[in-house]
């Protein structure tokens, strides 16, 4: 019977890094952060919990899809509003049809999800830890108190643009549709044999929904010209990555979907350009996407990929920023002209 891996010794799990590592050509502490996501993931969708809960992100394109090669570190959730707020939708319906509904469903949300997160989620990873003998801390974070952060003691260490922990962000103003069953896997258990690794299978987001989200996202930093803070060059990453896929041409062809990302988007979470004008997303959806930003968005942009580069978040041979940007440059002709 194969040992477990959260069972092993410090020394034996720093070793069996090491060796992962050299066989694999990826840095170690980025593996070992790589167990802890799966963990978390194991450990919420073999509880209750998981019966509302949808896994989305680029963490999901690249543990549940394969997606993208690029290491996702964070953990996005959403929990169905349908379980958390049932009474302020409109015959369940997630899209509310005035900015009034609007307002009720996101005054729910923002008063009930802490306390959900709080009183739900924090004990079952907490019980998760106690009954597999391992050391975290936990603590709920942001403004809204909308995140969850896990803090394990690191074997191994980075540049620091990838932290010892897991960041835990959770939604509640959608149901996570469409979704679908996936299996996740720790990556280093496909080069280290006699070792039971955690592994999970959750409601993850489809991709094609995922694309949507990403090139709204995208769309609106270009329109805005300003920055946003870190990490958030992985869009474009994760956006080319649909290149060497048919998950492209799906996504782009999906006008429906299309069409429901910009709705729920125009009704909570509706942002302004450059100029102060509202974003129309329905334009973005409809033929006139943007995803190549200029002047100072761009720079900050570039910076922020290779922040990435030099942390090892992304694999040996990756374009340069100039070709990505072209490489989305060549999926916005293509989304815009399928619409």
């Amino acid at each position: 019977m194969a040992e477990s891996w959260v069972q092993l010794s410090r020394n034996d799990q720093s070793e069996a890094l090491e060796t992962a590592a050299s066989r694999m050509g990826r840095p170690a502490h980025l593996l070992e952060k790589d167990i802890w996501v799966v963990w978390v993931l194991h450990t919420l969708y073999e509880s209750p919990l998981g019966q509302t809960l949808t896994f989305k992100g680029g963490t999901s394109l690249s543990k549940a899809y394969q997606l993208i090669d690029r290491f996702s570190e964070d953990i996005d959730l959403t929990h169905d509003i349908r379980a958390l707020a049932p009474e302020v939708l409109r015959e369940g319906n997630p899209i509310p049809p005035t900015a009034s509904q609007e307002k009720k469903i996101s005054a729910a949300v923002r008063s009930r999800l802490p306390d959900w997160i709080a009183t739900s989620v924090v004990p079952v990873l907490h019980r998760g830890l106690i009954q597999d003998r391992l050391q975290a801390d936990l603590n709920v974070a942001g403004e809204a108190r909308d995140k969850l952060v896990l803090t394990y003691p690191a074997l191994k260490t980075g540049t620091g643009y990838a932290a010892a922990n897991v960041l835990l962000e959770f939604g509640a103003r959608s149901t996570g549709e469409p979704h679908e069953l996936k299996k996740v896997v720790c990556d280093m258990a496909a080069v280290i044999d006699g070792l039971e690794f955690p592994s999970a299978t959750p409601r993850v987001m489809k991709a094609e929904r995922t694309f949507w989200e990403k090139a709204t996202a995208a769309h609106v930093y270009c329109l805005q010209g300003r920055l946003r803070g870190d990490r958030y060059s992985r869009h474009w990453h994760d956006l080319a990555a649909f290149t060497k896929s048919p998950l492209l041409g799906r996504a782009a062809q999906d006008r429906t979907l299309a069409t429901q990302v910009a709705e729920h988007k125009s009704m909570f979470f509706a942002e302004n350009d450059a100029a102060g004008k509202q974003i129309d997303y329905f334009k973005a959806s409809g033929g006139g996407l943007r995803l190549i930003p200029e002047g100072r968005s761009r720079t900050a942009l570039e910076r922020d990929y290779l922040a990435m580069l030099d942390d090892g978040l992304l694999p040996a041979g990756q374009p340069d920023f100039n070709t990505l940007l072209d490489i989305c440059a060549s999926i916005e002709k293509e989304v815009n002209l399928l619409a």
